[in-house]
């Protein structure tokens, strides 16, 4: 038995002064990730003087490009763009079960299917309330969200754990800065070689997409090990680039040009990038975190350094004479040895995130269809 969304739930109408909002609670479709992730925090808030407003439990979904899949329960009152879809659930829906309702692979599929526009489209937000919803009583839905939160719980832990251990390696490099005497000063292109993305298939040839090969830009790029990518792209979508059909290799540096300029991560498999990525490979394996430090230490001026009248962009030319001061070499391999353990055990906790990631995903279905039995589920 069905019934439509709109039983469970409704749209939040509010609205929320912008000054009474930080970067840690403004939510825009830029800083929500993709597939589940989550959201960083704000580059900067709206001009505007109020914004949408969501409160604790809301489910907030970007409303542009649902195949991005990004979504969040709120934590905390806050403030979100237009282009942030804001859920509250109604009495008798439990919103741990509606986030799930609406986290399920088959509601962004049937979001991305109802979407108008081609370039960028965007929900549908009357066809999104008709969403076909299973009914569950209250208890039913206690149960289902508990079983899906304990995994998304186990989650969070590991990515407050690599938060910590992120933190950990970047005050061992700034600490070996201040402590160890420079001994040789190198352009980032005496240590580094640079590589642009430019596989960009055309969107009407849905042929190319959907394929084996990994396909990088600047949405997936998430301060951490990118594992997996949100979208992926055939063999022909691949070639479709011709010469410049290349991929970047595992354990290399990826940096967003555009967009939310200056996001970084560590790349662990082969993939494709697009226009809006630049690929940095360390000359010496053995420096992959000390150059990955030295990038995040540059972070908050590569926004500045970006150039463009329309859309600024961040060239491989603005970031190949950035100047490297590399310690004695007894500093220099002690910090690597370090380094390479820590980049190792954040490098697990993403892999294990994304087996998690795929086990919820997998078993969601399941739950929502009654297939899997949840009645001897503790509350």
């Amino acid at each position: 038995m069905t019934s439509e969304l709109s039983s469970l739930c409704s749209y939040a109408k509010g609205k929320v002064s912008v000054d009474t909002l930080s970067k840690r609670n403004y939510v825009s479709t830029e800083n929500m990730m993709p597939n589940k992730g989550g959201i960083v925090d704000a580059g900067a808030l709206p001009s505007a003087q109020y914004t949408q407003q969501y409160i604790k439990d809301d489910i907030l979904v970007s409303n542009i490009r649902p195949y991005f899949k990004k979504i969040w329960m709120a934590d905390d009152d806050g403030g979100c763009s237009n282009d942030v879809l804001v859920f509250r659930a109604d009495r008798g829906c439990d919103s741990t079960f509606l986030y799930y309702i609406l986290a399920n692979d088959a509601f962004f599929n049937y979001a991305s299917a109802t979407s108008k526009g081609t370039k960028m489209p965007r929900g549908d937000k009357t066809a999104i309330m008709q969403y076909k919803v299973p009914c569950f009583n209250y208890e039913t839905q206690l149960r289902i969200g508990k079983l899906l939160r304990s995994i998304d719980d186990r989650i969070a832990v590991n990515k407050k754990i690599n938060d910590n251990l992120q933190q950990q390696l970047f005050s061992l490099y700034e600490n070996m800065a201040t402590a160890s005497p420079c001994l040789k000063e190198y352009t980032l292109s005496n240590l580094c070689d640079f590589q642009e993305g430019y596989v960009n298939p055309p969107q009407t040839h849905p042929e190319y997409f959907d394929g084996e090969v990994k396909w990088l830009r600047a949405v997936d790029i998430n301060e951490s090990f990118i594992i997996e990518t949100s979208r992926t792209l055939t063999k022909a979508g691949f070639e479709s680039a011709k010469k410049s059909a290349l991929l970047f290799e595992p354990n290399t540096i990826a940096i967003s040009k555009s967009g939310t300029i200056g996001r970084l991560g560590i790349i662990a498999d082969y993939m494709c990038g697009n226009r809006a990525v630049i690929n940095i490979a360390p000359h010496d394996t053995n420096m992959l975190a000390f150059i990955y430090c030295f990038l995040k230490s540059k972070q908050r001026e590569f926004p500045d350094m970006a150039v463009g009248s329309v859309q600024k962009n961040l060239y491989v030319s603005l970031l190949e004479p950035l100047s490297v001061s590399i310690p004695d070499n007894e500093s220099l391999t002690a910090f690597n040895a370090v380094g390479a353990s820590i980049l190792g055990m954040i490098h697990n906790n993403c892999v294990e995130n994304t087996d998690l990631a795929n086990l919820r995903d997998t078993i969601l279905p399941k739950l929502m269809s009654g297939e899997i039995d949840v009645s001897s589920v503790l509350l």
